[in-house]
C-alpha cells in the first residue's frame, strides 16, 4: 500500500507515524502542505492509495480528497471540532480527552470518523507533554485501528458530531491575574499555552511569553515579585506561594531561559542552590538533576528543556556521572520526562554574541559527558531510552554499555540536516554497534528509527512495552547485580578493553573535532544559517528530498 503524509511539519507525531508505517513495510512518502497546487502535484505524482494528515493546520484541497481516501487526526474526542483543542480542554479541566481519525470532506473536522481512542487527561502536565505521549499514542493505536476497519466489509463509519467549532483561544483567555489566580490556576494557564504560543506578560518591563513552570513550597514572595534565580529560571511570588519559571520568549525571537531574556534587569537577585543531584523526593521545586537509588543502582534523570543541552548543563551532568560512579554499581541514565536528550543547546548558540566559540564548548562539554559514560571501568552503564531522542542526545545515550528502549521511542541518529557532522564519539560509538557500512548510512539518510527497527541492526540491546517500561527496566537492571561474580568479570573485560583501545576511543573523538571546527567557527558556514533558520522556527519552502519515496 502506498501511503502519503500531508504535513504542516514533520513533527514528532509525524515521525512516529512515519515509523510505524515503514515497520508494517508500506510505501510512505511525506509532503509537506506548502500550498494547494503543490499538494496537488505531489497526489498525482505519488499516487497513494490513501493519504493520512497527522499533523495539519491547513484545509486539503477538494480535488484530493474526492479522488483519494484522506484521513485527518485531529486531537480532540468525538463532537470537538476546531484548533487549540488541547490547549481549551487543559484550561476547562477535562477529565477525558482522545484523539479520532475522521475521512476530510468540505467540513472543517466534520468527516465521517473511522477509529478513535480516548486517554485519561493527566494532571499538571504541559501541553506538549501531552502531545507528545499521550496522543501520539492514542493516534497510533487509532491509525492501526484505521487500517483494520478499511479491510473490514462490514465496518460502518460513526457519524462526527458537528457541533459548532470551539471557540478560538486567546491571550485573554490565557492571561494571568497575578493578585488573584492561585499557583495552580497559574501553571494550568503556563501548560496550556506550551510550547505555543506561551502566555504573555510583562515581566520587569520587558514584555515577553511565559513557558515551563513549576510549583515552589518553602520560598515565598508577592504576587509577581521575582525572588530567586536557579540555572536559567526564575522564581515569582503569587497569593498563595511562588512557582518558578524557566524559559521565556520576547516578541519575534525565540524560546530562551527566564535569566537570558531578564539578564541585568535580574541583578540583586540571588541564586538559590540546591544540590548537584537531589535525592528522589517529593519537594514541589524546580531542578534539573536527581536521582533515584535502590540499592546499588542509581537512576540518574537529567531534565532539560526539550532535551537541549547546554554548556553549564553538560558541565553539571558531566559532575553527577562522577560522583554517581562512586556510588553505586549499575548507573541509569533515563533523561527527561520528554525527551531523552536532543544534543547541544541551539537556541543558547543562536542567541550568542561569540557563537563560534560558545558553540565549541558546547560541543566539547558534551563530549566531556560522552568521555565520563564510556571510560567507567568501575560500573556498569546502562542507557534508557524512555523518551525520544535525536542528534548528540542518541549517541550520547549510544555511549552505555547496555541500551534499553521503550517501543513507542522514536530516534533521529543524525546531523546533517544541520550542516553538522557531528561529534559525541559516534565514529566509535555507532559503527561498534552496527557497523560502518550501516552507520555511514544512517547518518546519510537522516530518517528516523523506530525501536524494532533500531533492535534488529543492533543500535539499542533490549525493546520493552511502554506499558510496562518501568519495571521491566527495573529487573533488567536489578538483573546486573545478582551475580556478582559475573558482574565483576564484566567490568574487568570492560576495563582490560578500554585500556586496549582508549587511544582508538579519543582518536575517534578528536577525528570528529577536525571536522566540525570550521562549521563552527567559519561564520559563513552552513550551520549557522540552518541553526538561525531552525531556531527562528522559519517555513520550509519544499518537502525535504529524504522524506519522499518515488
Amino acid at each position: 500500500m502506498r501511503v502519503l503524509l500531508i504535513v504542516s511539519s514533520f513533527n514528532s507525531l509525524s515521525q512516529k507515524v512515519y515509523v510505524r508505517l515503514k515497520e508494517k513495510n508500506y510505501i510512505v512518502s511525506v509532503d509537506y502542505a506548502l500550498s494547494d497546487e503543490l499538494m496537488i502535484k505531489e497526489v498525482q505524482r505519488f499516487k497513494p492509495d490513501i493519504i493520512l494528515c497527522p499533523f495539519l493546520n491547513k484545509f486539503i484541497p477538494k480535488q484530493i480528497f474526492e479522488k483519494t481516501p484522506t484521513f485527518i487526526v485531529h486531537p480532540g474526542v468525538i463532537g470537538d471540532r476546531g484548533s487549540n483543542s488541547l490547549d481549551l480542554a487543559i484550561l476547562e479541566n477535562k477529565k477525558t480527552w482522545g484523539v479520532v481519525i475522521l475521512k476530510a470532506n468540505e467540513n472543517f473536522d466534520g468527516g465521517d470518523i473511522y477509529s478513535y481512542k480516548n486517554f485519561t487527561m493527566p494532571i499538571n502536565k504541559s501541553k506538549a507533554s501531552i502531545y507528545r505521549n499521550e496522543v501520539a499514542n492514542c493516534a497510533i493505536k487509532a491509525i492501526d485501528e484505521l487500517f483494520i476497519n478499511l479491510k473490514n466489509k462490514e465496518f460502518t463509519p460513526i457519524k462526527q458530531i458537528l457541533n459548532p467549532l470551539h471557540k478560538k483561544i486567546t491571550q485573554n483567555d490565557r492571561k494571568i491575574n497575578w493578585q488573584e489566580d492561585s499557583s495552580d490556576i497559574i501553571i494550568k494557564k503556563i501548560n496550556a499555552s506550551d510550547s505555543s504560543p506561551g502566555v504573555k506578560d510583562n515581566l520587569l518591563g520587558k514584555e515577553c511569553y511565559l513557558y515551563c513552570a513549576f510549583k515552589e513550597e518553602s520560598l515565598t514572595a508577592k504576587p509577581k515579585e521575582i525572588i530567586a534565580k536557579r540555572d536559567g529560571a526564575i522564581c515569582i511570588g503569587t497569593i498563595d506561594k511562588a512557582i518558578w519559571i524557566t524559559h521565556l520568549k520576547e516578541k519575534d525571537y525565540f524560546k530562551l531561559p527566564a535569566t537570558y531574556v531578564l539578564k541585568d534587569k535580574l541583578k540583586g537577585i540571588k541564586e538559590n542552590r540546591i544540590p548537584l543531584v537531589l535525592e528522589d523526593t517529593h519537594i514541589d521545586t524546580f531542578y534539573e538533576l536527581r536521582v533515584q537509588k535502590d540499592d546499588e543502582i542509581a537512576y540518574l534523570h537529567f531534565n532539560f528543556h526539550n532535551g537541549a543541552m547546554s554548556t553549564t548543563q553538560c558541565i553539571r551532568l558531566k559532575y553527577a556521572i562522577d560522583y554517581l560512579k562512586q556510588e553505586c554499581k549499575v548507573l541509569v541514565l533515563m533523561g527527561a520526562e520528554d525527551f531523552f536528550s536532543n544534543g547541544i543547546h541551539l537556541n543558547i548558540l543562536e542567541d550568542s554574541k561569540k557563537q563560534g566559540e560558545d558553540g565549541w564548548s558546547n560541543i566539547n562539554a558534551i563530549n566531556d559527558v560522552v568521555k565520563s559514560i564510556i571510560f567507567s571501568p568501575e560500573i556498569i552503564t546502562v542507557t534508557s531510552f524512555g523518551k525520544n531522542a535525536g542528534a548528540g542526545g542518541v549517541f550520547l545515550g549510544l555511549a552505555s554499555d547496555f541500551i534499553v528502549i521503550n517501543d513507542e521511542v522514536v530516534l533521529n541518529p543524525h546531523y546533517k540536516t544541520l550542516a553538522l557532522t557531528g561529534s559525541e564519539y559516534h565514529t566509535y560509538s555507532l559503527a561498534k554497534r552496527v557497523g560502518e557500512t550501516k552507520a555511514q548510512e544512517i547518518i546519510d539518510k537522516c530518517l528516523p528509527i523506530g525501536s524494532k527497527e533500531a533492535q534488529k541492526i543492533g543500535l539499542v540491546d533490549i525493546v520493552f512495552e511502554d506499558k510496562s517500561y518501568k519495571k521491566d527496566l527495573k529487573n533488567f537492571t536489578k538483573s546486573l547485580t545478582k551475580d556478582l561474580d559475573w558482574f565483576y568479570d564484566f567490568c574487568e573485560k570492560k576495563e582490560e578493553y578500554l585500556d586496549k583501545n582508549s587511544e582508538y576511543i579519543n582518536s575517534c573523538k578528536e577525528k570528529e573535532l577536525k571536522l566540525m571546527y570550521n562549521q563552527f567557527w567559519n561564520k559563513d558556514s552552513n550551520f549557522h544559517t540552518l541553526r538561525q533558520k531552525f531556531v527562528y522556527k522559519k517555513k520550509a519552502l519544499e518537502t525535504p528530498k529524504r522524506l519522499k519515496e518515488i
